[in-house]
């Protein structure tokens, strides 16, 4: 039996697959997180790496989706990725800016699709409750949650932390 990734349509992952490396991707255009986490059973969570991807102003939107997907590619090919966990986008009233994530969310998930880990995609209010037990916890929280799981210290670097909560969230969920 075969759960089939919701990015990568080919790509069959068998159930017994439980637990490995995952990456998690926080999106945005100009402040992406990135996390690889190694989740080997339930009490051993390892973060291998994590990484903000800071892009400056004056890139282009085009040069930044560019970036995006060549740090994807780069942590998939350094890393053994199993899963690709992503962040789904959240309700923005702007529809400028949900067009802006939504094509950072694609420049993730067209090269992670490509390069052939198996997608998954989480909503931001899942991702809270399974790592921090709140669909509403705050960023400070959840850090705090993952370095009691991992002992990880994200210094602060919430775009890191989220990235690494996206990949927990998978790990914790996916019915491997």
């Amino acid at each position: 039996m075969c759960v089939l990734g919701t990015f990568a349509p080919n790509h069959c992952v068998k159930r017994r697959e439980k637990y490995g490396i995952v990456l998690g991707i926080d999106p945005s255009l100009r402040g992406s997180g990135f996390a690889v986490v190694d989740y080997r059973t339930d009490r051993d969570v390892r973060v291998q790496e994590t990484l903000s991807l800071k892009l400056k102003p004056a890139l282009s939107q085009i040069e930044c989706l560019a970036a995006i997907g060549h740090q994807v590619e780069d942590l998939i090919d350094r890393h053994y990725i199993r899963h690709v966990a992503i962040e789904e986008t959240i309700y923005v009233q702007n529809f400028q800016t949900a067009q802006i994530l939504g094509a950072a969310r694609g420049a993730a998930i067209a090269t992670a699709a490509m390069r052939g880990p198996a997608g998954f995609e989480y909503a931001p209010l899942r991702i809270k409750q399974s790592v921090a037990g709140a669909g509403r916890a705050s960023k400070e929280q959840v850090a705090r949650t993952l370095q009691g799981i991992t002992g990880y210290d994200f210094k602060g670097q919430y775009d890191e932390s989220d990235a690494a909560a996206v990949a927990l969230c998978h790990a914790f969920t996916w019915p491997g």
